[in-house]
C-alpha cells in the first residue's frame, strides 16, 4: 500500500476529500498531514479523521535532516501539496523525483507563480475578464506552478461572475478530480 503525506496551510477541504476518497481504498493511504501553520483549519480537519499531523516551520522544512527524517519514518511515497504555501526545497525535489504533486486553482501557465494562490488568482481571472479557469495538477520542481502538468480541467467563468464564484467552481473541479488523479499516478 502506497503512503502518501499532504502538505497544507490552509482550511483543509482537499485534504478531507483526498482522505475520505483513499480510507477505503486498498491502493493508498494518507499517512501524514503536514501543516506549516499551527491554526489552520486543515490541522483540526485532520485530527477529526484521525490523521497523524506534523505543524512545522519554514526551518524545519528547509533542515534536509530533519525533514528527510520525518518523511522516511513515515515511509512516504508520495507528497501530496493540497494549498501549501510553501516553496518545497530543492533537496526535497531531487529526493521525491515526479513523486510531488501539486493542485493549482487555476490553468497553468496562466496565472501562477509565487503570491498566485487562492482568492488572488481567482480575482486576477475575472479582473482579466477571462471565459474560463480551472485547476492544473503538476508535478512540482523547484519553482512556483512551472513543474510538468500532469492534468488540466476547465471550467467557465460567466461575466457576472465574482472571484467567489470562481473560487466555488474550482473547488467543484477539485473534488471531482483531486483525488482520482492521485490514485491514477499510484496505479
Amino acid at each position: 500500500m502506497k503512503r502518501i503525506a499532504i502538505f497544507a496551510s490552509g482550511n483543509g477541504s482537499n485534504t478531507q476529500n483526498i482522505a475520505e476518497h483513499f480510507a477505503q481504498n486498498p491502493t493508498a493511504m494518507v499517512a501524514l498531514v503536514v501543516c506549516n501553520k499551527p491554526n489552520a483549519g486543515v490541522v483540526d480537519r485532520a485530527k477529526k479523521l484521525g490523521l497523524p499531523v506534523e505543524v512545522i516551520s519554514k526551518e524545519q522544512l528547509n533542515d534536509a535532516n530533519y525533514f528527510a527524517n520525518l518523511l522516511a519514518k513515515n515511509k512516504i511515497d508520495l507528497i501530496v501539496l493540497a494549498g501549501f504555501l510553501l516553496l518545497i526545497p530543492s533537496y526535497l525535489v531531487e529526493k521525491y523525483p515526479n513523486k510531488i504533486i501539486n493542485v493549482h486553482p487555476a490553468l497553468l501557465p496562466n496565472y501562477g507563480g509565487k503570491g498566485m494562490y487562492g482568492m488572488n488568482v481567482h480575482k486576477a481571472v475575472v479582473q482579466a475578464g477571462e471565459e474560463e479557469s480551472g485547476i492544473t495538477i503538476h508535478y512540482v520542481n523547484e519553482r512556483f506552478d512551472e513543474g510538468e502538468v500532469i492534468m488540466q480541467a476547465k471550467c467557465r467563468v460567466d461575466k457576472e461572475d465574482t472571484a467567489e464564484d470562481v473560487a466555488q467552481k474550482i473547488h467543484s473541479l477539485e473534488a471531482k478530480y483531486f483525488a482520482k488523479t492521485i490514485e491514477e499516478l499510484l496505479k
